[in-house]
């Protein structure tokens, strides 16, 4: 075998080995009682942030995260127009 067949062999097995993990987490998740789902969601346009979520908590959590995230690009963006 080739070098590059070889690779290929070696992501082809890790893809396989992804796809039964997910599936086997999946059956495990569903065969568990009923779990107590809670989720979250953004839609970030420019610095207007739109949020989805299941719960307060959720969306509380996510509300942190995109200050930070809006002001990390602020001062990244400032960084980038003093330096050049």
């Amino acid at each position: 075998m080739s070098d590059w067949a070889s690779l290929a062999f070696v992501g082809f097995v890790l893809i396989i080995i992804g796809f039964v993990l997910i599936f086997l987490s999946i059956v495990i998740s569903v065969a568990k009682t009923k779990p107590k789902t809670k989720g979250a969601g953004i839609i970030l346009i420019g610095p207007f942030p739109i949020i989805i979520g299941t719960d307060k908590e959720s969306v509380k959590i996510l509300l942190v995260l995109t200050i930070v995230v809006i002001v990390l690009v602020i001062l990244l963006l400032l960084l980038n127009y003093y330096t050049t």
